[in-house]
C-alpha cells in the first residue's frame, strides 16, 4: 500500500520539477496580447474531402506572449479559417468547413540590446490541437478531427510607442496525429498548411 501512493506521487513530482527546471522567461517581461488577421496558404490534407481548399483562405484570431528583454518568451495562439475545405467547385458539394488551432510555443527572439527601437525578429516552436470540421452536401464524407499539431514559424515585432506595435508572422503547422483516408499518397501530411498574417500588438 505504501508503496502505491509513492507511486503515485511520482509524476507529480516530475512535472514540478521539469517547471523549476525550464529556463525562466525574463523576470521584466511584458505581456503582448495581439489580435492578427492573415490568410492560409499551401493546404494540403490526405483525408476525404470533395474539395482540397486550404489556399487563400481568411484567417483570424489572436496571440498572448510573455517576453522579455532576454532571449526566451512563451507564446500561446488560436486561430481561425472558416472555409478551409471549400475550393471553386462549382457543384458546392462541401457546405460548410474550418479548421481551429490552439497551441502553445517556445519564443526565441533577438534581445533588446541588440535590436534597440527596431524591428525584433523571433522564431518560435510549439505543440497545440488543430480541429478539422467539414460537412457535405450529400452526407457521405463528413469530417470530424481532433488532432495533435506541431507548429513551426517566426517573424518580427515592431513597437511604434511604449504600449503599441505591429507583428508580422509566417507559420507552419501540420498534424502529427491522426490516421490517413485509404487513398492517401504516400508522404502527404494528414493536414498541414502556412499561415501568414499580421496584427496590431498590445503592450502591459
Amino acid at each position: 500500500m505504501g508503496r502505491g501512493r509513492s507511486g503515485g506521487r511520482a509524476p507529480l513530482g516530475v512535472l514540478v520539477w521539469l517547471c523549476c527546471s525550464v529556463a525562466p522567461v525574463d523576470a521584466r517581461a511584458d505581456w503582448l496580447i495581439t489580435p492578427f488577421i492573415g490568410s492560409a496558404l499551401g493546404g494540403e490534407t490526405t483525408f476525404l474531402v470533395f474539395e482540397q481548399g486550404g489556399s487563400g483562405k481568411l484567417t483570424i484570431g489572436g496571440s498572448v506572449a510573455l517576453l522579455g528583454d532576454g532571449l526566451l518568451g512563451l507564446e500561446a495562439d488560436v486561430g481561425h479559417t472558416p472555409g478551409f475545405f471549400q475550393g471553386n467547385d462549382p457543384l458546392g458539394l462541401v457546405l460548410s468547413s474550418r479548421v481551429t488551432t490552439l497551441s502553445g510555443s517556445l519564443v526565441v527572439a533577438a534581445p533588446l540590446t541588440v535590436t534597440r527601437e527596431s524591428l525584433r525578429p523571433y522564431v518560435l516552436g510549439g505543440l497545440g490541437l488543430l480541429q478539422a470540421r467539414s460537412e457535405d452536401l450529400v452526407g457521405l464524407q463528413p469530417l470530424h478531427q481532433d488532432l495533435l499539431g506541431l507548429v513551426l514559424g517566426g517573424g518580427a515585432i515592431g513597437l511604434v510607442s511604449d504600449r503599441t506595435g505591429v507583428r508580422f508572422d509566417v507559420r507552419h503547422v501540420r498534424a502529427i496525429s491522426g490516421e490517413d483516408g485509404p487513398f492517401a499518397p504516400p508522404g502527404r501530411s494528414r493536414l498541414s498548411f502556412w499561415r501568414v498574417s499580421a496584427g496590431v500588438t498590445i503592450r502591459y
